[in-house]
């Protein structure tokens, strides 16, 4: 939904091996045009894992592939890593969208889908790690994902997100839409929330996605509020209550909250943080299983 600017360069987050972020057209079904790029790494691990990496508005792939050191864990571990890249709506995903919220449905979340089949397809890939993650627009279409297709993502973490469902009904997911209840801290219960989730997929009983939300307690531009209706949808959807927070993880002046034992869920809180990016790759890849 929102972004801001980065100054990471492609090149330096490309490896000193061949490999390069890749564009790939006819990749499947994609009914609201957007863009896939693909970068694999020379050395590709048998049966590899895939991350969706998800840009924020304002931004593109290769300005996402440029705003995290993965690329350099991609060389060092043999995973594949998809740049999803929307050219609608000053560059924001469509979290708004009937369709991307409903399984199977339609709009950018099954475009991304569809890069994700062509991947596991062509590349041998392991159907059981495919992972999402994203900051802002990014982080809020991690959830939207996670939500519509959870038998395709094991995992996902959102950066700056809001809830699964939060912008439904309203006209666009731009900055500038005129409606912003979402941004602001919109407020349900835990079973509303999970509920939104549930009715994405009706009727679906198998397992859901492992979930991270991180969010800046300094940010005005999406409210920490959106990361607290997140952590209570997941943890409805997931069944695991809150049961503890620790101080200083992953680094000094953040908070971690951990909701059952802490392997399906858990929240990170910033101090001083406002609405930027905030990946800690180390973090994150352990997360995911991928260290």
């Amino acid at each position: 939904m929102f972004g801001r600017t980065f100054l990471g360069l492609a090149a330096t987050a490309a490896t000193c091996f061949g490999a390069s972020l890749q564009e790939v057209t006819n990749f499947g079904d994609n009914p609201s045009n957007i863009q896939m790029y693909i970068y694999v790494p020379d050395q590709l691990a048998a049966n590899p894992p895939v991350i969706v990496a998800l840009h924020p508005c304002g931004g593109n792939a290769q300005q996402w592939f440029g705003g995290t050191q993965l690329p350099s864990y991609a060389d060092s571990h043999g995973f594949i890593l998809i740049y999803p890249s929307t050219p609608h709506m000053s560059n924001c995903w469509d979290i708004q969208n009937p369709d991307t919220l409903t399984h199977g449905q339609g709009g950018d979340a099954l475009g991304v889908v569809s890069m994700v089949n062509y991947a596991l397809e062509t590349y041998s890939g392991d159907s059981s790690r495919v992972y999402a993650m994203g900051f802002s627009s990014g982080g809020m279409m991690t959830n939207q994902l996670a939500g519509s297709y959870p038998d395709v993502f094991e995992a996902g973490a959102a950066y700056s997100g809001v809830a699964f469902g939060c912008s439904a009904g309203a006209e666009s997911a731009t900055p500038g839409s005129a409606n912003q209840t979402c941004a602001q801290g919109l407020q349900h219960t835990e079973q509303e929330w999970g509920d939104f989730v549930r009715n994405a997929y009706p009727g679906y009983t198998g397992r859901r996605p492992r979930m991270q939300i991180f969010h800046g307690l300094e940010d005005t531009l999406v409210r920490p509020q959106c990361a607290e209706e997140a952590l209570k949808q997941w943890s409805n959807v997931l069944g695991v209550e809150f049961t503890q927070e620790v101080s200083g993880v992953p680094s000094a002046g953040w908070t971690q909250k951990i909701y059952g034992d802490g392997t399906q869920l858990q929240g990170f809180f910033g101090q001083g943080i406002g609405h930027q990016s905030t990946v800690n790759e180390q973090q994150l890849l352990e997360w995911f299983g991928l260290l």
